[in-house]
């Protein structure tokens, strides 16, 4: 095994068709042109609510894992942000009008499954949704904002991460982290191929929103 490797790569390149796919999908043209309304949002952070649930429960879970544990990072956790922004959009009683869509449930159920069998595939899953959200989802929090007419002490919380301070120096540092893990190439492989059907499944649950 290696002391270093390069998966920080290897999870960009091995993952850049999906990711081009992912940000080609009829919701996300639509939501980067602006036509997003906040029952549409609604739906979409009601969805991602139950994806972070189970994945941060799941990471949490594996804190003593000598893989898993290199890559949790709580600052990242979204989870309570997303229930600020589902009381912002629903009211105090948004748990009893949020559930989550069919391909959803599906993405939740494979975030479980891995945790149960084989819990180093959970790092392919935070890469691409936390990645996402520090780079992409930036762009993201402007465009909704402006689309809900929010006023300036207001904003979707899923995209504040107010416990990095410095946005890029963290990506650098969880890229190294990636790229610390003891891991093989076998592993190192069915990680990228793991990212590759968290983008998929991502794409299938924004095709429920569509």
């Amino acid at each position: 095994m290696n002391m270093t490797t390069d998966l920080a790569s290897k999870l960009r390149s091995g993952t850049q068709q999906a990711h081009s796919n992912a940000e080609h999908t009829k919701f996300m043209t639509r939501f980067l042109k602006g036509d997003v309304d906040e029952n549409i949002l609604g739906k979409l952070l009601g969805n991602l609510y139950q994806i972070y649930s189970q994945l941060e429960a799941e990471l949490e879970s594996h804190q003593e894992h000598p893989i898993v544990s290199h890559l949790y990072f709580s600052e990242l956790n979204r989870k309570t942000n997303l229930e600020k922004d589902l009381t912002f959009l629903y009211g105090d009683s948004w748990q009893e009008k949020v559930f989550p869509t069919p391909n959803a449930q599906i993405y939740i159920s494979r975030i479980r499954e891995v945790s149960a069998t084989q819990p180093e595939l959970l790092i392919a899953h935070a890469y691409t949704r936390y990645m996402g959200d520090l780079s992409g989802g930036q762009s993201l929090k402007k465009i909704a904002k402006a689309a809900l007419d929010l006023k300036e002490d207001q904003s979707i919380n899923f995209y504040e991460f107010s416990q990095i301070p410095d946005v890029t120096q963290f990506k650098g540092k969880y890229r190294d982290a990636l790229n610390h893990l003891m891991i093989d190439e076998t592993l190192m492989n069915q990680i990228v191929q793991e990212a590759n059907l968290a983008f998929n499944l991502n794409i299938k649950m924004m095709g429920d929103l569509a």
